[in-house]
């Protein structure tokens, strides 16, 4: 099985807008962040994990040619707001495409594109067919999804185990719990937006901290922002088999 990371920024991604820092200016290509995003491809499936504003632009950049499932984290609009691009592949491949999200992620998404799930159905917009997660491992065809419930402040946020695999985007607490679900894993994927504190995402410091905990073989960082510093600055300064991910790193699982 092959993820793909689509994009490894935050809610603004990076470069930001109107920014002059030295990571927004930097011309390395691992310093140009899309909202954050996987492509999950293997056991005859391929999966994305949440649709950003950056979508559209991420499967013309992957290349990607078909799609079988959406599977969502929560419903903030840096993870949800692309989804109306599914349209291409609903045209392409005469099907809908399987939507997975909780009851809440599900409320915000009808709120958010009440055209895909109104009673008149426009000419052309997105088809989709709605699958509930719950608390219990859910399967796509043969690839096996384990949530694990993360607190992103005050909202309960999914990540998601696959085999020996764990990618989790906003979290700020993990409960003892739900580590049990995470440790293990080989490949640990998680957020570390900043070095200063923050009221609901990881700093640097403390993704470190359970990185190490975890005791993953590889630990990679995602929903990185401008304000944590340049890419082979930082990276330069992890410890062991810990790394920054970047915007079409690919690894095996």
């Amino acid at each position: 099985m092959t993820i793909t990371f689509l994009g490894t920024g935050t809610s603004q991604g990076v470069p930001v807008i109107a920014c002059c820092c030295e990571v927004c200016t930097s011309t390395d290509k691992h310093d140009k962040r899309l909202r954050s995003s996987i492509l999950v491809e293997g056991d005859g499936k391929v999966i994305i994990i949440d649709t950003g504003p950056d979508f559209r632009y991420q499967m013309l950049r992957a290349g990607v040619m078909h799609l079988d499932a959406v599977v969502f984290t929560h419903e903030h609009k840096d993870h949800i707001a692309g989804l109306d691009d599914i349209r291409a592949f609903n045209f392409k491949q005469q099907a809908a495409i399987d939507v997975y999200a909780n009851e809440r992620v599900q409320t915000a998404l009808k709120r958010e594109f009440y055209y895909i799930f109104s009673d008149f159905k426009y000419p052309g917009i997105p088809q989709v067919n709605l699958h509930n997660i719950d608390k219990e491992a859910f399967n796509i065809g043969d690839v096996v999804l384990t949530p694990v419930e993360v607190m992103h402040y005050k909202l309960p946020v999914l990540g998601f185990r696959i085999k020996d695999f764990t990618y989790i985007t906003d979290a700020k607490t993990i409960s003892d719990f739900e580590k049990e679900k995470i440790k293990g894993s080989k490949i640990l994927v998680i957020n570390a937006l900043q070095r200063q504190s923050h009221i609901s995402h990881f700093t640097l410091e403390e993704a470190i901290a359970f990185a190490q905990e975890i005791g993953a073989e590889q630990t990679y960082f995602t929903h990185i922002s401008h304000r944590l510093g340049k890419h082979a600055d930082v990276s330069a300064e992890l410890p062991a088999n810990i790394y920054l991910a970047y915007d079409g790193l690919q690894i095996t699982i």
